[in-house]
């Protein structure tokens, strides 16, 4: 019984093992995967896709037939990511991923964008695109092995989003706004800082032991702008290690009732065990009656008045 139990034991042990290197065995895709990242003006724009390359094939017209929907590359559907809106081939495209299908033919591309889904490229062709537009396709003299895309012709407001396989090359023109951003940073900016930058710089100055008097005037002028239970808790705490407890106290008062009204039960018992603590070390120390030294052969008794 033994005899048989153990070949069994070896059987099982060398199939696994010839399972274990098969799946450490790796093998270059014959697409593949690729990201370009660009910057214009403001927004980032990321383009992820699977490269084909040709290998002596006729391209567009066989390999990819002309007027059928194509994943535009290879494996999933190219992925189109903008981090602002965008206008893309004179469409109005709002910010975030789409992904990217064409129809291509012989002088013009159709190119649809759709909300990107992690699903096969073929489960968008029964969907509405969010954005469709048709562009110029041209031939070139150069000879593109491998299907590429890039972004080129980059200025501060625009850029040129390329296609280039075999001999064909598609130019989708790309067109950002900055300049809303832009005048919103300088009006905010220009304002000066908010209540949440005086917290965040008095909290800082406050918690690495910095100048405190810098911090509770911090403080003090983002709550004197948009007060809150927090922000008051943090101006009291100033307040304290800087000795001044009564002004901390009071502070505190007005942050345990801004806590109560708006339920933060956390709140409320930081600040009032603050407050006692705070009451304890101001109030004095009890007196001590003095004590009348005894003059000696002069006793007194208790109640007579010498």
């Amino acid at each position: 019984m033994k005899k048989l139990f153990l070949p069994a034991i070896v059987m099982v042990i060398t199939v696994l093992s010839l399972h274990s290197l098969q799946a450490q065995i790796r093998t270059p895709q014959p697409s593949p995967a690729a990201e370009v990242k660009q910057t214009v003006g403001l927004t980032e724009i990321t383009i992820n896709y699977s490269r084909p390359s040709a290998k002596g094939r006729v391209v567009f017209g066989d390999l990819v037939p002309l007027g059928q929907t194509w994943r535009t590359g290879a494996n999933a559907a190219t992925k189109f990511t903008f981090s602002d809106n965008v206008r893309l081939g004179g469409v109005d495209v709002k910010k975030g991923s789409y992904a990217v299908l064409t129809v291509p033919a012989a002088d013009t591309w159709k190119v649809m964008l759709y909300p990107y889904e992690s699903t096969s490229w073929g489960s968008y062709s029964d969907k509405e695109p969010a954005a469709a537009f048709t562009v110029r396709a041209d031939k070139t003299p150069e000879f593109t092995e491998t299907f590429t895309i890039n972004l080129t012709d980059i200025t501060s407001s625009s850029a040129n989003v390329e296609l280039r396989w075999e001999q064909t090359r598609v130019m989708i023109p790309l067109m950002v706004d900055f300049d809303e951003r832009v005048m919103a940073d300088i009006k905010r900016v220009m304002a000066g800082p908010s209540a949440n930058d005086y917290y965040a710089a008095a909290t800082y100055y406050h918690e690495n032991k910095k100048d405190l008097d810098q911090a509770l005037e911090w403080a003090k002028k983002g709550n004197a702008m948009s007060p809150q239970f927090w922000t008051l808790r943090r101006e009291a705490l100033i307040l304290a290690d800087l000795g001044r407890y009564q002004e901390a106290i009071a502070t505190a008062e007005r942050s345990m009732a801004m806590a109560k009204e708006a339920g933060n039960d956390e709140y409320v018992r930081m600040n009032k065990k603050s407050i006692d603590q705070w009451v304890s070390v101001m109030k004095p120390a009890q007196p001590v009656s003095p004590t009348v030294p005894n003059t000696p052969g002069r006793a007194t008794k208790p109640g007579k008045k010498n």
